[in-house]
């Protein structure tokens, strides 16, 4: 059976923008074709309705109908559309409107090449999943479609955080949340096992667990009849995979500091701490701080504060972000905490280096 060739839409107002996408993208071998292009969310939305596209690749500042408001519409109109969403610098509040409108991800200019032809397979092959589900799920009511996409991050994180029982309560306010949104027929509940169960693939496959008992099974019929059937069908196989990284974790023979680093590395945006990282890894405190001090040469909350700054630097060295936002995206709700912990790691303030002081040279150590 040959694979169906899946239409995308490129929106950007800028023609050569949309031709860096148009020549970097592996769009035979992927089962992808570039139907059209638009230079706005209006004329996007109007090429949308003509064209019936399967994936839009998307600017966000664009003049007239920005990338924002494109995504509002397709998230309440077309939740079927994917999205990927492509941006001039990391704003966190497009970074926000892209989770919350369940954009399949968020790439940088200038595009890597690479990063672009992994998202076009990862949305290449969920829109195979798509069509091989025995019938077509049915959109969310609006109150719901936005918020179901940031509460998931809320059990990516505990799943992350190996926190068995923080995602049992997550799974039962699930529960509770789809009663409220009246979220109850058959193809709607269909649809949240079905993001779910992605999301679980994902998170398995990031935490080295490819040999997931249940990876890539649809729900039966049964496990629709209800919202409590759906949802103990779907934390079923999170409580299995769960289970068995928390297993892998806990027997190792021995602590692999980089597996550490690394995670310190995806997560220190996040409140990372020394209880955190030992109660993830299953040794105490005292060992890991001891260990990973030797190793690296720094301490654990130096370390993370080393990771935190060498990305503020960055976007403070963009003049378009403001200070308020870059606290936020590196971890710090108070921002005259974050001007603290800046000036004293660099010897100057965010808006000192901004306004053109020397550019001092990288303290954190390869």
């Amino acid at each position: 059976m040959s694979k169906e060739i899946y239409k995308v839409l490129l929106v950007d107002d800028e023609p050569w923008n949309r031709d860096i996408i148009r020549n970097l993208g592996e769009w035979n071998e992927l089962g992808l074709v570039v139907c059209g292009e638009a230079e706005d969310g209006e004329q996007a939305i109007q090429m949308v309705k003509a064209l019936q596209p399967h994936l839009i690749i998307t600017d966000m500042r664009m003049p007239g109908s920005d990338g924002v408001e494109l995504m509002q519409t397709l998230s309440s109109q077309y939740p079927e559309i994917k999205v990927v969403v492509v941006s001039g610098y990391d704003d966190f509040n497009y970074a926000k409107h892209a989770l919350r409108y369940r954009a399949a991800d968020y790439l940088l200019k200038p595009v890597n090449p690479d990063e672009l032809n992994a998202t076009l397979a990862k949305c290449s092959h969920e829109l195979d999943k798509a069509a091989t589900a025995p019938e077509v799920w049915e959109a969310y009511p609006a109150s719901f479609a936005g918020e179901f996409s940031l509460f998931q991050q809320q059990a990516r994180l505990r799943f992350n955080d190996l926190n068995l029982t923080s995602l049992r309560e997550w799974f039962h306010q699930l529960e509770q949340k789809l009663e409220q949104n009246e979220v109850r027929r058959p193809r709607q509940l269909g649809r949240a096992v079905y993001e779910l169960q992605n999301m679980l693939d994902e998170l398995c496959v990031s935490n080295g667990l490819f040999d997931r008992p249940e990876e890539g099974v649809l729900p039966p019929a049964s496990a629709l009849g209800s919202i409590r059937a759906a949802v103990e069908w779907i934390s079923a196989s999170y409580y299995q995979a769960l289970e068995q990284l928390i297993a892998q974790r806990k027997y190792k023979n021995k602590l692999n500091l980089e597996e550490v680093k690394q995670y310190m590395q995806q997560h220190c945006m996040e409140m990372i701490t020394l209880e955190q990282l030992a109660q993830i890894f299953f040794v105490s405190k005292e060992y890991l701080s001891k260990a990973f001090k030797k190793e690296y040469d720094v301490n654990v909350t130096d370390y993370v504060v080393q990771l935190r700054m060498t990305k503020a630097k960055e976007w403070v060295m963009d003049d378009q972000i403001p200070f308020k936002h870059i606290a936020e995206m590196t971890g710090y709700e108070d921002v005259s905490y974050f001007y603290r912990v800046f000036k004293k790691h660099f010897g100057v303030s965010p808006g000192e280096m901004r306004k053109g002081q020397p550019k001092l040279s990288n303290p954190f150590p390869e």
